[in-house]
């Protein structure tokens, strides 16, 4: 069985890219497609794989510019020839569900999210970009609605990456779909037995992340913030922050490490897809604020694992930090608290989402199609598989 996994870009190593490097361990001759490709980002797991580039890879500032292209990406995807493959897989959180694959293979999709720039975020997008983006974006954004709806039949079988994200693939798709949460590396994270006297917020700095509310915040409170991360909101981020507030900028893992089972607790005060992030927290055993709105009411127990604050305001963010000043001993047994972020492992992902295929695999693809298949039960070991990169398809 030929498989090809599509990926909508590989320029980092973040959230979606650990999906990708586990659809990798499940299958290890896989061909990887993606629009664009930073070899010096790429982890050796995804390098192994042969790594197909779009034409969008190769134009002068493909590479850096490629969210600037978006209304290039349909032409891009659909260009790449999947005629080869009896089972595709696409990682989706921009425009990859829309290849073109023969009429007798599979294809599912893992949605991270429909794309929130066209969708439930094009105001906060619009409001936020210069006049060129703002024009292009109010022009090409009907016709990528249009063009994003069209492709969902392409799909035989959606998976969503929280319930949250299902509800969204129901309400612009009009699909339904099966919800497998991503995979939280939890051997990365451990319990240690040192606390520090503050709270943490980590992630990319962008707008709708909201740290802009953790920051005012905790100026008023006059407690100490450590934001960790990079991104276009940094400069004014530290404008408005008061003394009790550092920045690190980009952490290592182990930096990572430190600050996740030192702190008091996560900050979250963003609404995520999913969120990853908290989970890595609860791994090394501490709780989260968070705000009560997508992924978080997936991962987050209230009085548990963590509390909500019901407003994206700082003046619930105050009020949510002193009523857990209040509840301490609640978040003690931190035990507990990883024991409930292990429900999420990267084991339980592979487990799931091969079930989910090899049963699809079943309804559409039967006889010999599945010989040699594992188990469905249990993830399929990983084994290495040297692959070279080409930036043009077979």
């Amino acid at each position: 069985m030929r498989v090809a996994i599509v990926h909508y870009w590989l320029v980092s190593m973040r959230g979606g890219e650990k999906v990708l490097e586990a659809l990798c361990d499940l299958y290890p001759d896989a061909d990887v497609y993606t629009l664009v490709c930073d070899p010096d980002e790429v982890s050796q797991k995804i390098a192994r794989h042969r790594i197909v580039t779009s034409f969008i890879d190769r134009l002068p500032g493909g590479r850096k510019h490629y969210k600037s292209l978006l209304p290039l990406m349909p032409f891009a995807l659909e260009n790449f020839d999947l005629s080869e493959y009896d089972l595709v897989i696409s990682s989706e959180s921009g425009p990859a569900k829309a290849v073109v694959t023969r009429p007798d293979a599979l294809h599912i999709c893992y949605c991270h999210s429909p794309m929130r720039y066209i969708w439930d975020l094009y105001p906060d997008y619009m409001r936020n970009s210069g006049r060129i983006t703002r024009f292009a974006l109010g022009f090409f954004a009907p016709l990528l609605r249009q063009w994003d709806v069209t492709t969902a039949v392409r799909v035989d079988a959606f998976i969503a990456n929280s319930d949250f994200v299902a509800k969204r693939i129901r309400k612009y798709y009009g699909r339904e779909s099966e919800v497998i949460h991503p995979p939280v590396s939890l051997t990365d994270f451990d319990i240690k037995d040192v606390t520090g006297d503050y709270y943490l917020c980590a992630g990319q700095l962008v707008g709708y992340k909201r740290v802009d509310i953790a920051v005012e915040a905790f100026t008023r409170l006059n407690k100490k913030l450590v934001v960790v991360g990079d991104g276009a909101e940094l400069a004014q981020l530290k404008k408005h922050a008061g003394p009790t507030i550092t920045f690190t900028g980009r952490a290592s893992l182990q930096q990572l490490q430190e600050h996740f089972s030192a702190c008091r607790a996560l900050v979250f005060p963003g609404q995520e897809d999913f969120g990853i992030v908290p989970l890595e927290v609860m791994a090394a055993g501490r709780p989260v604020i968070a705000y009560g709105r997508g992924g978080a009411l997936e991962t987050v127990i209230d009085g548990h694992t963590g509390i909500f604050f019901d407003h994206q305001s700082a003046d619930a963010l105050v009020a949510a930090v002193l009523r857990f000043e209040t509840m301490g001993s609640q978040f003690e047994d931190r035990a507990a608290i990883r024991a409930h972020a292990q429900r999420f492992s990267t084991e339980t992902f592979k487990s799931k989402i091969h079930a989910f295929i090899a049963t699809k695999l079943l309804v559409n693809q039967p006889g010999p199609r599945l010989d040699g298949a594992a188990d469905p039960e249990r993830p399929v070991p990983y084994t290495s598989s040297k692959r070279r990169m080409s930036s043009a398809p077979k």
